[in-house]
């Protein structure tokens, strides 16, 4: 897969449809609602000319799913490392890309081990690549115009999403 030449942005969350609809009006960003999809996404991303990609499509969706169902206790290892090893797969064949910026709406209403999921595991392979930020038109495309720079994903991530089951949400430590 080609890689896009602009920045990749991924939105989460609730209301991100609205918001990718109301951004694809923006000049120079290209933004479209295609989520699961990844063939799809992956073709519409890397031949886009925009500055800034937009979409909901997210290729460690099924991953973070399994990740948090695991730690919630209604899925096996089995399933998590399944889902680890299909994603890990596709990036290291070039199928998947990782977004630059994962925007994560709402974060205050992001709940549970999903919270533990962006703000913990994900976002500590690439602390300044897991952004929150209001749901609002106006608050994402500030963020957008200033995106931080930062450590780039790691090159190892493939390997690290096959070790998952070890990224133990804080709330099993805390007692949440």
């Amino acid at each position: 897969m080609a890689v896009s030449s602009g920045t990749v942005v991924t939105l989460v969350g609730s209301g991100s449809s609205e918001l990718i609809t109301e951004l694809g009006t923006l000049h120079n960003v290209d933004a479209f609602s295609i989520a699961g999809d990844e063939d799809e996404a992956a073709r519409r991303i890397s031949r886009s000319p925009a500055s800034f990609v937009v979409s909901d499509a997210d290729p460690l969706a099924h991953v973070a799913a399994a990740w948090v169902e695991f730690f919630d206790d209604r899925i096996s290892l089995e399933t998590l490392l399944v889902e680890a090893e299909v994603a890990a797969d596709a990036l290291r064949a070039g199928r998947a890309q990782l977004p630059d910026y994962y925007l994560v709406l709402d974060p205050e209403a992001v709940e549970g081990t999903w919270r533990h999921w962006w703000f913990g595991a994900l976002s500590s392979k690439a602390p300044t690549r897991v952004l929150p930020v209001p749901a609002s038109s106006g608050d994402v495309r500030r963020q957008l115009r200033r995106l931080p720079t930062g450590r780039p994903w790691p090159e190892a991530f493939p390997e690290w999403l096959t070790r998952l089951q070890f990224e133990v949400p804080d709330r099993l430590l805390t007692g949440e």
